[in-house]
């Protein structure tokens, strides 16, 4: 069980997501060194912050952890498409994978997943959600956390995005191994479109 009080306060601590990338790295000699500079919420560009919350769960700080139309949407999706593919994923839900859980796709990882949700939603605020969300997501082979992320695509640190650079590193996201702002493919560039009209900017 995760130890919810440490880690509402204080430092940012290593995913299982980042962990294992080390244990693979380690192993395969081959894989991009790790690069993952923890920052607080205060050093992350309002712009950024935003754009993610706009591009991953629009309704973040509306739902308790787990959004109900967009679980059906994807199931519904997924009865038309015959698959088992998981989507509506909350940022809080993978935060919960990221921090906790492994890479599988297997149902038994989401209904942990679901769990750990509820009960994160209960122990850490929407602000710290985000923080530790912000400083764990992979955004690049090797790449964790907005300040890594910004340091790499754009050699500045994250509290000196603007909203062009945040908008597209929210692009990133889910599949920032394929695409992102080096990449620049086609799916890319539409959600680049998509974020920035929602954004209405």
């Amino acid at each position: 069980m995760p130890r919810w009080a440490e880690l509402a306060q204080g430092s940012i601590p290593k995913s299982a997501f980042i962990v294992a990338y080390e244990a693979q790295r380690a192993e395969s000699g081959t894989l991009p060194k790790l690069y993952w500079k923890p920052v607080p919420l205060a050093a992350i560009a309002k712009p950024l912050r935003r754009a993610v919350v706009v591009a991953e769960d629009s309704r973040f700080y509306e739902h308790s952890g787990l959004d109900l139309e967009a679980m059906e949407q994807a199931w519904r999706y997924n009865l038309r498409r015959h698959t088992l593919a998981f989507g509506g994923s909350t940022l809080s839900q993978q935060l919960a994978k990221n921090l906790f859980l492994t890479p599988s796709r297997n149902p038994l990882r989401k209904w942990h997943e679901l769990w750990l949700t509820l009960i994160m939603e209960q122990q850490l605020s929407k602000q710290r959600i985000l923080e530790l969300y912000l400083n764990v997501v992979e955004f690049g082979p090797g790449l964790y956390g907005v300040e890594a992320a910004s340091r790499h695509y754009w050699g500045v640190a994250a509290s000196q995005l603007t909203l062009h650079q945040a908008i597209e590193l929210a692009a990133t996201l889910p599949g920032p191994k394929i695409h992102n702002p080096t990449t620049r493919t086609r799916f890319f560039l539409h959600k680049v479109s998509k974020i920035r009209r929602h954004m209405r900017v």
